[in-house]
C-alpha cells in the first residue's frame, strides 16, 4: 500500500498560480502512474489528471486542459499539480493517487481505476 500525503492548498485569487505536491511512500513509486483529483461541494468527484510512469503519458480533464501541468519527480517519489490562471470553479478539496495495479483495465479518468489515495488538499479561489 501506498500512503500518499498532499500540501500545497490554499486560498488564492481568480487568475492566481498555486503547485500542489503529493508525497508517496511504500511502495515502488516509479512504477506507478499517479493521478489528480478534484472534490467540490455537493459535487461528484472529477478528474482533473494523470501521470504515468516514467512521465510518458499525461492526459488531463477537459475543463483544466491548458492552464494545468502535471509533473512528477522519482527521485522525491513526489508528484506535482501546477495550477494556472486559476478560476472560482476551481475551488474543490485535490487528491492524488496512485495506480499500483499494472492490470487494471479502467480508464485513467475513473477514480476506480486507483488504489492508494491521499487525504486531500483544499484549494480556494476567491473572485
Amino acid at each position: 500500500q501506498v500512503q500518499l500525503v498532499e500540501s500545497g492548498g490554499g486560498l488564492v485569487q481568480a487568475g492566481d498560480s498555486l503547485t500542489l505536491s503529493c508525497a508517496a511512500s511504500g511502495g515502488t513509486f516509479t512504477n506507478y502512474a499517479m493521478g489528480w483529483f478534484r472534490q467540490a461541494p455537493g459535487k461528484e468527484r472529477e478528474f482533473v489528471g494523470r501521470i504515468a510512469s516514467r512521465s510518458i503519458i499525461k492526459r488531463y480533464g477537459d475543463s483544466v486542459k491548458g492552464r494545468f501541468t502535471i509533473s512528477r519527480d522519482d527521485a522525491k517519489n513526489t508528484v506535482y499539480l501546477q495550477m494556472n490562471n486559476l478560476k472560482p470553479e476551481d475551488t474543490a478539496v485535490y487528491y492524488c493517487a496512485a495506480d499500483t495495479n499494472p492490470a487494471n483495465t479502467y480508464s485513467y479518468n475513473n477514480a476506480v481505476s486507483y488504489e492508494d489515495w491521499g487525504q486531500g488538499t483544499q484549494v480556494t479561489v476567491s473572485s
